[in-house]
């Protein structure tokens, strides 16, 4: 369990370059702001390039410099673009590489999803998606020392998604991110009526949302059935899609942030 999965969208979703990946990170988190609220348990994340949903990640990624330290274990789960899979997959490699450098894999995570029958281990789904690669550097630039348990999920319920995040659920060391964009190449005001639906269901931990609504729906549903049954608060962060950012307005990506909190959680 030595190999590295190195990088395969660097370059073009975000800088190859060390320093002005660096630098990059830097300026989307002092835009984003000081952080405010209580610490949030679990994340959603769009995955675009960050010309585009740069902005959004890292308002969500600003919250967690108070947990600097205190998170030692990164859940990471989102859709696969480029091999269909059965269930959820891990790699096979025992660390993913960035610019910034190596992430070691959870290796005591992984044995203890090991009996479960939704998950299974391919190199292949993990070597081009980019839908957890993107997250990494800004987990590289707002975390101090973590291991990353990275899930690359097809088809799945909710109720599989949510059996592995109890499974890997942990105290305070451990935060859960989904990786979802929103809705895909509508013309801007649909994007907007359908995105700001979409929030609605998030926000009502309604776990029924469809793959035309969010690329990331199966992992955005079981993380939704576990927040109704765990009582998280989701917050909206931060919503706006690619023609707000650095694309034309005839055909949008959305792109949406929240954080979910656990109740009474001080």
């Amino acid at each position: 369990m030595s190999s590295i999965r190195p990088p395969a969208v660097a370059g073009s979703f975000y800088p190859a370059d060390p320093a002005l990946l660096a630098a990059t990170l830097d300026r989307l988190l002092a835009d984003a702001g000081m952080p405010s609220g209580l610490p949030p348990k679990a994340l959603i994340v769009p995955h675009a390039g960050y010309i585009y949903s740069g902005p959004s990640a890292a308002r969500a990624y600003a919250l967690l410099a108070p947990l600097r330290r205190q998170i030692r274990r990164v859940v990471l789960l989102g859709p696969t673009h480029r091999v269909a899979v059965n269930g959820l997959a891990l790699p096979e490699s025992g660390f993913f590489a960035t610019p910034l450098g190596n992430i070691e894999i959870d290796q005591e995570a992984v044995a203890d999803l090991q009996h479960l029958p939704q998950v299974l281990a391919s190199e292949r789904v993990h070597a081009q998606e980019h839908s957890l690669e993107v997250h990494l550097p800004f987990l590289q630039r707002t975390l101090a020392d973590f291991k990353l348990l990275p899930l690359a999920v097809g088809n799945a319920a909710p109720e599989a998604v949510a059996e592995v995040l109890d499974i890997l659920w942990g105290g305070p060391e451990t935060l859960i991110v989904i990786s979802t964009d929103l809705s895909h190449f509508l013309p801007y005001a649909a994007a907007q009526l359908s995105d700001g639906a979409t929030c609605q269901q998030i926000l009502a931990c309604t776990s029924a949302i469809r793959p035309e609504q969010a690329c990331g729906a199966l992992p955005l549903n079981g993380l939704l059935l576990t927040a109704r049954q765990r009582g998280l608060q989701p917050e909206l962060l931060d919503l706006c899609n690619s023609g707000d950012t650095a694309g034309d307005r005839n055909r949008v990506v959305g792109y949406a942030a929240f954080a979910l909190r656990e109740a009474g959680h001080v």
